[in-house]
């Protein structure tokens, strides 16, 4: 039976629209049920902190349970392969932050492909580190600090919270660019480096703006600079570390990132949400108490900066000879 040729036209149209309209509808009633937000490192850094901060606010807004999973280990790789083979469906999201990216140069043989596997969702935040020193330690500002360490070559140590890790890069930017020659110490994260930075076996570390301050503020630990190009709102006195070394300049940041292929409806419900909680005022001001500044974008502009990131680092990475734990 032959068909009008109007008639074939209709019904090809509708053969190609319905598996269209059929996705596009699942995405209009997104979340259906609980979404898992995977963090790669363990509760109480800065990472999980910010997820905790995100989540509840997609909870309230969207009608379903955003939950925190974390899966610490090998830098976040464990926790981004888990998420580069989930379902590219929406309920696995993954907590990207600048790890990700200097991972992407750090491990030779990793089984995804960061920039390709992991699709940008969201940004939500960049973070300022804080150099900081033992208060016994001489030097009072980043100027003295590279006078003396000029003075005292390979006789300082600076601590890190691991290879590859942002203490260590932003460390290996100042040393490059200062050309002060100092021991690099690592430790298993943040928390196994502060004793011995508190009781001055080591001399110098940059740390989180979040993971400092209440040593800051307690007097036990004295900030030189921050690693931003402005001061930051919690540490007005502060100054930035490129006041004195021009063009330095290194921000941690975090957003959301999803399996490659999820599909764009889903993609722009979760953006809009995020950049609706780094416009309230609330929302806001707990990113700035972390040391941070709201950080909101489409997922286009998310994914160009990214690259760029990882290109920037990478540069530093190679240049430094750093390799991943």
């Amino acid at each position: 039976m032959k068909l009008p040729r109007r008639r074939f036209l209709q019904l090809a149209a509708g053969a190609v629209a319905l598996p269209f309209a059929t996705h596009v509808a699942s995405a209009l009633d997104y979340p259906k049920r609980p979404v898992r937000i995977v963090v790669g490192y363990p509760p109480g850094g800065v990472t999980d902190i910010v997820a905790r901060l995100i989540a509840p606010w997609l909870s309230e807004r969207l009608g379903q349970s955003f939950v925190i999973e974390n899966r610490p280990g090998a830098s976040s790789n464990i926790a981004t392969e888990a998420v580069v083979r989930a379902s590219p469906d929406g309920y696995t999201l993954l907590l990207v932050s600048s790890s990700n990216a200097a991972n992407v140069t750090l491990y030779e043989k990793l089984n995804f492909n960061f920039i390709r596997d992991v699709a940008p969702v969201a940004s939500i935040g960049r973070d300022a580190f804080v150099m900081v020193v033992n208060p016994s330690f001489p030097a009072k500002t980043v100027t003295e600090f590279i006078a003396y360490a000029k003075a005292n070559p390979g006789k300082l140590n600076m601590a890190t919270s691991g290879a590859g890790s942002g203490s260590d890069l932003y460390g290996q930017l100042f040393k490059v660019m200062t050309a002060v020659d100092l021991v690099t110490v690592h430790y298993r994260g943040v928390g196994p480096g502060l004793p011995d930075l508190l009781s001055g076996r080591v001399e110098v570390m940059f740390l989180p703006v979040a993971s400092a301050i209440g040593y800051i503020r307690a007097g036990k630990l004295r900030p030189l600079g921050v690693t931003t190009t402005t001061r930051r709102e919690v540490l007005p006195d502060v100054p930035a570390i490129g006041d004195f070394v021009p063009g330095y300049e290194a921000t941690n940041w975090e957003g959301i990132g999803a399996p490659a292929n999820t599909p764009p409806e889903i993609i722009a419900i979760l953006n809009k949400q995020v950049n609706a909680a780094l416009a309230d005022t609330t929302f806001k001001a707990r990113l700035v108490d972390l040391g941070g500044e709201p950080f909101a974008s489409s997922p286009t502009d998310f994914g160009k900066f990214i690259v760029e990131y990882t290109e920037k680092w990478g540069k530093v990475i190679r240049a430094a000879g750093i390799k991943g734990e």
